[in-house]
């Protein structure tokens, strides 16, 4: 059985380092299906907080600016016409599946590395976001590292 191209592909942006990869990916690779660009602002409390004490309104706009931003930083490859910019609190290993689900996501596209000193320890341990991801995500997931 071959499998179809989706028509509506899902890249989480959670603020690390070469997220603008699996954009990129997911508009040369899927050249005909909507992409939205998923901004996540991670609750205060959670081990990938924005900053720690900046307010939720902060939070989000920082959000927002930076998914603009890694949109226009791969512009120059053309296909950002088809990309919509949504935002979203929560954890990213639970809002991603469930944004997935609700909103009819045929595909996810994300960066599963995280070199910081939190994301080698939960790499470590087996619990990276991009795991959970998998995990929880009913349709397929493409993560590049």
């Amino acid at each position: 059985m071959v499998a179809s191209a989706p028509d509506r592909v899902l890249v989480p942006t959670l603020g690390r380092p070469s997220e603008d990869r699996a954009l990129e990916y997911a508009l040369e690779t899927f050249p005909d299906a909507e992409v939205t660009l998923l901004a996540v602002v991670t609750p205060l409390d959670a081990p990938l907080s924005e900053g720690g004490v900046l307010e939720r309104e902060d939070r989000t706009t920082q959000a927002r600016r930076r998914a603009t931003n890694l949109l226009e930083a791969v512009d120059a490859a053309g296909g950002t016409d088809r990309v919509r910019i949504e935002t979203v609190a929560g954890r990213p290993g639970t809002v991603v599946p469930r944004y997935t689900t609700d909103e009819g996501i045929d595909h996810v596209v994300m960066y599963g590395h995280d070199a910081s000193t939190k994301g080698l320890v939960r790499r470590f341990l087996g619990r990276s976001v991009a795991a959970t991801v998998v995990e929880r995500t009913a349709g397929p997931v493409t993560v590049l590292e």
